[in-house]
């Protein structure tokens, strides 16, 4: 890619605050976190899919395998735990952060990556872009905390 003098690349992340702000996280700290929110849907169809699968051992040659066993019900019951606690601590910090008829609509911007611009236009969020972004920030500062 090429810039030519004065032109600079943009990106609809703005992750600089000042280190003295009241919900200041580290520039790449964000960028961790963000992509972490953005896995989020994927997450809820990932347990959706899991469902309520239920394993039943037939035979022996289904648990021992090249010297390992294998117990196919807590595998299973693994990754619904995995997936679960993630869906559950970004849930739980929206709450924590706002109010709830303003936490569906920071869960979608954290989780889809979708613009104050477009909460307003399309699903006319019942707040001010100020408010939104305070909330925006405060959820990032408390999700950091939250996965220390």
């Amino acid at each position: 890619m090429i810039f030519l003098k004065g032109e600079a690349m943009s990106t609809t992340i703005r992750p600089e605050l000042s280190i003295n702000g009241k919900y200041y996280v580290e520039k790449h700290r964000y960028y961790e976190l963000k992509h972490f929110c953005l896995q989020y849907p994927l997450w809820k169809k990932t347990l959706t899919s899991l469902g309520e699968a239920k394993y039943v051992r037939t035979d022996i040659s289904s648990v021992y395998v090249k010297g390992i066993f294998s117990d196919p019900t807590a595998d299973h019951a693994e990754e619904k735990i995995f997936y679960s606690e993630r869906v559950r601590m970004i849930e739980d910090t929206v709450k924590q952060t706002a109010p709830e008829p303003i936490a569906n609509y920071l869960l979608r911007g954290v989780t889809e990556g979708v613009s104050y611009e477009y909460l307003k236009a399309k699903l006319n969020i019942p707040c001010c872009r100020d408010k939104y972004y305070e909330l925006y920030r405060k959820f990032f500062y408390l999700l950091s905390i939250e996965r220390q």
